[in-house]
């Protein structure tokens, strides 16, 4: 078990966690300033294999949560606990490729052993890279070095990934197909994932649960239960959409309309 600095007396423990949870988070908060907390007693347990997406306005707490979880914010403060996996991969919402690295360099950095180098062509494999292991970062387009961006997080068999708007700055059939890659990637190594999104659709077609932060606490816990390939066109699909929008403070534009209409 190991506790990061100067987390008192909110501690960060990397060990294996009880009751079946990857991640365990209890009256965690976090301040900047003395106007208010980012977050504010935050509970949250995340299962092993889980998906999870964060959902929630600006400075409602995704990215501060996200960085407490990664042992990169080195100040949270507060009469709180965090759990999580020895082994944690982050993906950000840029590839954070090293351009003086080709591309099997920066999928394999840091990793031990002997074998490293195998490890990492297979992961490039996986995600639709063969053969690109020679290139260099910028001879990759942004979809490809996104994947590339996986590779590298998923070949160290993370416990646990969190993932910051991994694909945010990606065009929309990109988009598509980098969720399509994502959810069979996690469905062949099962980490617990938690994904920070803005896109409440991006949450519905890849999470098995959806959270809603408002005001650095959980507002809602929503499990996704749609079969198949998740359709915009499934009913179920737009009434869990309409609710989530309605829980970040939306209003649905079809919904408007039907309102309209009916009046």
């Amino acid at each position: 078990m190991a506790t990061h600095p100067g987390l008192t007396p909110a501690t960060t423990d990397h060990a294996p966690q009880p009751h079946g949870s990857a991640v365990r988070v209890r009256g965690l908060h976090r301040r900047f300033s003395e106007a208010g907390g980012v977050l504010n007693g935050l509970d949250l347990d995340i299962a092993p294999g889980e998906f999870v997406a964060l959902l929630g306005r600006s400075g409602s707490g995704k990215s501060t949560l996200l960085r407490a979880l990664a042992g990169l914010d080195r100040d949270v403060a507060g009469h709180g606990t965090i759990e999580v996996p020895t082994n944690v991969s982050v993906v950000f919402q840029d590839s954070r490729l090293l351009p003086w690295k080709r591309v099997l360099d920066n999928v394999v950095l840091g990793l031990p052993g002997r074998h490293a180098q195998v490890r990492g062509r297979t992961a490039l494999e996986e995600v639709g890279l063969g053969g690109r292991d020679r290139a260099w970062p910028h001879q990759l387009s942004g979809g490809e070095q996104q994947r590339a961006a996986l590779a590298r997080s998923l070949v160290r068999e993370p416990a646990l990934l969190l993932a910051d708007e991994p694909f945010g700055a990606l065009d929309a059939l990109t988009r598509i197909r980098m969720h399509t890659l994502l959810r069979r990637l996690c469905e062949a190594h099962r980490p617990a994932v938690l994904l920070v999104t803005h896109d409440v659709d991006e949450a519905i077609v890849l999470a098995d649960r959806v959270i809603v932060l408002d005001d650095g606490v959980v507002r809602s816990d929503l499990a996704v239960q749609l079969d198949g390939r998740r359709s915009q066109a499934d009913p179920a699909f737009a009434a869990l959409r309409t609710r989530l929008l309605a829980e970040l403070g939306v209003v649905d534009d079809a919904d408007a309309v039907r309102t309209e209409v009916a009046s």
